[in-house]
């Protein structure tokens, strides 16, 4: 193991990552090669130390190089400390400590936005806690050109560094935002021009008889209890994904996928 970069007496003294040792609570540990890409391209200003092995080095050399000018720790490792430190085989070798970016509130995503009627759309998820499948419905997202991810104010959904390792970059593209100090979420979006499509295994229009409202905001629900029942009942649309009828339905990333491409093609690919 060799350390590279900036380094203290603190960093010196450890002979390899510690995962037991907690982050802070506005730091993130990100691992994979592109969600580690994405984040050094997007905001390098946020990177504060590096682990990578050392076959990435030639990969990462602008990523050395920043840190070397910053003054920023950089450390190359075992395959077997990057496991330990990111708790998962899945790291491809790279894992970088990144300041972690708080969701927007809700009014300022919205402002964001290209004016009604423009097409545009919004996820709103209910529930949805395992990050694997967050991370893929943030790949999908950033593929259709999804305008933005809306957590409920209860929800305690946040990234991890396995949802960006999923979202292969997703996660930088695609921003989260809550509602913030009793805001109405869903009068909200409709006083933005959007259309609140809640998706549903059954009993809700096909959808490929379906057109979709150019500005769009579906919701998903989490994979085993569903999303709850005032907001199927608040929703303005009912959606489901027909299908052969041998499995009850997708799970929450494939019908993302599903419907961001159905939207995707409705509207020109300028959703």
């Amino acid at each position: 193991m060799r350390d590279g970069g900036h380094r203290d007496s603190t960093r010196d003294v450890e002979r390899v990552p510690r995962p037991e040792v907690r982050q802070r609570h506005d730091e993130l540990r990100l691992f994979g090669i592109n969600a580690c890409a994405a984040a050094f391209a997007r905001r390098p200003q946020d990177v504060r130390k590096v682990y990578l092995t050392e076959e990435r080095i030639p990969q990462f050399k602008r990523l050395l190089a920043w840190c070397v000018q910053q003054r920023l720790g950089y450390r190359v490792v075992e395959a077997a400390d990057l496991a330990k430190l990111t708790a998962s085989q899945h790291h491809e070798g790279i894992c970088l400590e990144m300041l972690r970016q708080p969701p927007l509130p809700l009014r300022e995503l919205l402002a964001r936005l290209p004016p009604a009627p423009q097409p545009a759309v919004l996820v709103l998820l209910d529930g949805v806690g395992n990050p694997h499948n967050f991370g893929a419905v943030l790949r999908s997202a950033a593929n259709f050109g999804v305008a933005g991810v809306v957590l409920p104010p209860d929800s305690s959904l946040t990234l991890s560094g396995a949802a960006c390792r999923v979202a292969e970059g997703g996660a930088e593209v695609v921003p989260l935002a809550r509602p913030q100090g009793g805001e109405d979420m869903l009068a909200a979006l409709r006083a933005a021009g959007f259309t609140i499509a809640a998706t549903v295994p059954r009993d809700g229009v096909s959808l490929y008889a379906a057109t979709l409202p150019a500005r769009t905001a579906f919701v998903f629900g989490a994979e085993n209890e569903g999303m709850s029942a005032a907001l199927i009942a608040s929703a303005d649309r009912r959606l489901t994904i027909p299908g052969t009828g041998e499995v009850e339905s997708l799970n929450i990333a494939a019908s993302a996928a599903v419907l961001f491409a159905e939207h995707y093609r409705q509207h020109g690919g300028a959703a």
